[in-house]
């Protein structure tokens, strides 16, 4: 996965401690942990095209979130970023080997496919079960300051 992932869900963590309507800019979400804007951009962009972030335009701008965090998993929003195709391909190389082929389906009778995606399945399935509301749960029983020290931190930044 791409560092994308990553930025993607802490963005959208952080947004759940901003007050109802409240948008911030890709600029002072990147500042907060000092990322590239652009790309950062990229990433809010597609989780707008995804319908998990909503962005307004104009000086009082930015991106929140689309839905309430309950309704966003993880999953949402790595398949957001990375697209919903599966991390293995199966290309079937056991064709290559010497014997005849004709007919087989490798996908479904190779032991590495099979494993590779019972294993991808189960990681899709961990993702799915975890919203950004439990993520933020988690959080703040960890350390009950940060909803305050964000909030402040974007306050506080000057883009």
């Amino acid at each position: 996965m791409s560092e994308g992932v990553e930025w993607a869900l802490h963005s959208c963590l952080n947004l759940t401690w901003l007050d109802s309507g409240e948008a911030v800019t890709a600029a002072r979400l990147a500042k907060f942990y000092e990322l590239p804007t652009a790309y950062l951009n990229k990433q809010l962009q597609a989780l707008a095209r995804a319908g998990i972030l909503a962005s307004t335009p104009g000086p009082r701008g930015g991106f929140r979130l689309a839905r309430r965090p309950e309704d966003i998993t993880m999953m949402d929003v790595v398949t957001a970023i990375e697209g919903a195709d599966g991390a293995f391909r199966c290309e079937e190389i056991l064709r290559r080997r010497p014997g005849d082929h004709e007919g087989a389906d490798y996908r479904r009778t190779c032991a590495v496919s099979q494993s590779m995606r019972r294993a991808e399945l189960a990681w899709r399935r961990e993702l799915a079960a975890v919203t950004v509301a439990d993520l933020k749960e988690t959080v703040e029983k960890r350390d009950p300051a940060v909803p305050g020290n964000t909030r402040n931190g974007f306050a506080n930044l000057r883009t």
